[in-house]
């Protein structure tokens, strides 16, 4: 993400919250431009450590999320500030959607689900992945609200219509005033809506095209939620299960992601050398399975792209 932004931002600075030791000792070292690495210490307050013991890790995250927002807007004196998902990768300048905002106070992204993977009721309407709140009086009533009301519940369950801290967001274009929605496309490309698109590579960047409309937009950001990595003996396998991935996807939003993915885990093994290494060079696609080095699956040898 870091990479991907500045390569299209040329103003910028980023806050990265380093939830454990390790990861704040390898942000020290690489000494990033534009960045502001921010320890746990830093950052915890009474209210997130009482709340700690009764979430799990990846609910105490969440639980986090907006407490980030006003650490930073408080802390540093922002005028605006963007809470970006870690696993979203840039491919055009963002500027543009917070320039969308107007003199709105928040923007919310939604997840515009294609029909087979509506999570509507589960996981709201809008994504906590790009979310702009202002410095404002009315910016930070209800970003207070979203903290007071994660602080209180916060957990990885279904209950009386949350769900973690992303349900909470469903009203809020009628409990609050001043919030935006975007309304470009290419600001919340996703697994859960890119069967809604076709997209083609040119010099300036990632075209999609939706298919119901024919409108055509530039993806700022894909959001490459639910990828894992496996290890298997001396192969990494990234897989890919939970969604349908378009050719055009494939061809020219993963295939730039993944081998940029990992050149940087070899970068940073060379500073933590605990981490396995790489030890095949080529990329291999599979319609469900993205291989690591050759390797032949139940059979199956033929591969739709060659990096």
């Amino acid at each position: 993400m870091y990479y991907s932004l500045k390569k299209h931002c040329p103003d910028f600075h980023l806050y990265i919250f380093a939830f454990d030791d390790t990861l704040m000792n390898i942000l020290n070292i690489m000494k990033l431009e534009h960045v502001t690495a921010i320890s746990l210490k830093e950052f915890e307050d009474e209210e997130l450590l009482r709340v700690k013991p009764t979430r799990t890790k990846g609910e105490y995250c969440w639980t986090c999320s907006s407490s980030t927002i006003l650490y930073c807007l408080k802390k540093y004196s922002l005028d605006h500030c963007t809470y970006i998902d870690s696993d979203i990768y840039f491919f055009s300048n963002p500027a543009s959607l917070i320039d969308e905002m107007g003199t709105n106070d928040v923007s919310l992204s939604p997840h515009r689900y294609t029909d087979c993977y509506d999570q509507t009721e589960l996981s709201g309407i809008y994504c906590v992945q790009f979310m702009t709140f202002r410095n404002t009086e009315n910016g930070l009533n209800i970003l207070n609200w979203w903290r007071n009301a994660c602080i209180d519940w916060c957990y990885s369950k279904p209950e009386d219509g949350k769900f973690g801290d992303q349900k909470y967001l469903d009203d809020w274009p009628t409990r609050f005033k001043g919030i935006h929605i975007l309304e470009n496309l290419g600001g919340g490309v996703a697994p859960w809506n890119m069967q809604q698109y076709t997209f083609i590579k040119t010099s300036k960047g990632i075209i999609g095209t939706e298919t119901s409309s024919g409108k055509k937009f530039d993806i700022v950001f894909f959001h490459f939620h639910a990828l894992k990595c496996n290890q298997c003996r001396n192969i990494k396998e990234f897989v890919y299960t939970d969604y349908e991935l378009p050719q055009t996807a494939k061809k020219h939003i993963y295939k730039t992601y993944l081998p940029h993915l990992i050149h940087i885990y070899r970068q940073i093994r060379k500073i933590d050398k605990s981490l396995l290494p790489f030890r095949t060079k080529n990329v291999y696609y599979k319609s469900w399975l993205f291989i690591i080095g050759k390797r032949i699956i139940n059979g199956i040898t033929n591969y739709y792209y060659w990096i």
